[in-house]
């Protein structure tokens, strides 16, 4: 029993990182889109947000055309969606429930504050001149709870598997940020490297936080290579894809290694490759192959690592149904 517990601690405090984490970028695309909607094709711009997700077949079950209103409702306030903000902070919520002995009050009381609030958006909170401060406030409440935790979460296995969850999930979307500018609004080709194509790009560092320490280390002028490969394939932004993984493996590492927990060779063999995949390739060698087959699998070998993570540890049946029936 003692070791069952311990299983489904661990992937509920994987899946909390996720989830809030989950929420955060989401807010981040969106804001990307509502951005480049204003200023090209408009409704046809949200098709590809919910390509990026999955979720054309569900979102056409109850919509009609892919609107920014419809659009943006659906992933920010529509209850009936799983993949929508506020599903994501009540699914959080719901792992923070169950881990209440291992987690302090301020982390609990913190979600639960943010969940009501997202419960209460109406219509007009999702107005075009209210969005980019509703989007803001999302990204700035998941931020404090992400301070929250590292501030009061107990350094034990526990918090190594919250950390583990947090920085797989920010690879995956910082993905599907750049997939967002790159597969939907790929301009033409006599717009490449236009002002307005550039500061598309300007625009996607701002909303991954990394303008500033693009611009710090990254010489010359922001460039469309230059953005994708910072936010690829730069080692010390913390919110680099090689960033991420090479912490995924470090931290999955910790917990076989100082932790002494058996299993994960699979998940670590697999971020470990990722790892070093992204650590000895270049830019232009990615662009050369195809930048969104490369964003493509990249999140193939994610969710594989997920999937191995969750057989390892979780309990979990090698066809990805956990034992104990929990639905994430």
């Amino acid at each position: 029993m003692a070791d069952l517990l311990l299983a489904r601690s661990a992937d509920c405090l994987f899946w909390l990182a996720r989830y809030v984490e989950r929420a955060e970028n989401l807010a981040r695309i969106l804001d990307v889109n509502a951005t480049f909607a204003r200023d090209r094709r408009g409704a046809l711009d949200w098709l590809a947000v919910l390509q990026l997700n999955s979720d054309e077949a569900r979102f056409a079950a109850t919509h009609a055309a892919p609107t920014a209103e419809q659009v943006l409702r659906f992933y920010v306030t529509d209850r009936t969606n799983p993949t929508s903000i506020v599903s994501a902070i009540a699914a959080a919520r719901e792992n923070a429930r169950t881990l209440r002995p291992l987690i302090s009050s301020e982390m609990w009381a913190h979600l639960n504050v943010f969940r009501n609030w997202l419960g209460e958006l109406d219509a007009l909170a999702l107005a075009p001149g209210n969005l980019p401060r509703l989007l803001n406030r999302i990204k700035e409440a998941c931020q404090t709870h992400t301070g929250i935790t590292d501030g009061t979460l107990h350094r034990d296995q526990g918090s190594v598997f919250y950390r583990l969850g947090r920085v797989i999930e920010r690879a995956d979307q910082t993905t599907r940020l750049i997939d967002i500018k790159y597969h939907a609004l790929l301009p033409h080709e006599s717009e490449v490297g236009s002002p307005v194509d550039v500061g598309q790009w300007d625009v996607v560092l701002r909303s991954a936080a990394a303008h500033h320490a693009y611009l710090r280390v990254v010489s010359g002028a922001v460039t469309p290579g230059g953005v994708a490969g910072f936010l690829l394939l730069h080692p010390r932004f913390p919110r680099s894809v090689a960033f991420c993984t090479g912490e995924a493996s470090r931290l999955l590492g910790n917990l076989r290694g100082r932790h002494a927990l058996p299993g994960g060779a699979a998940a670590a063999e697999g971020l470990d490759a990722l790892s070093a995949a992204l650590q000895a390739i270049t830019i232009e060698q990615v662009i050369a192959g195809g930048l969104h087959e490369f964003l493509d699998g990249m999140q193939r070998r994610l969710n594989a690592a997920t999937d191995d993570l969750s057989v390892a540890f979780f309990g979990y049946a090698p066809n990805g149904v956990p034992q104990t029936q929990r639905q994430q």
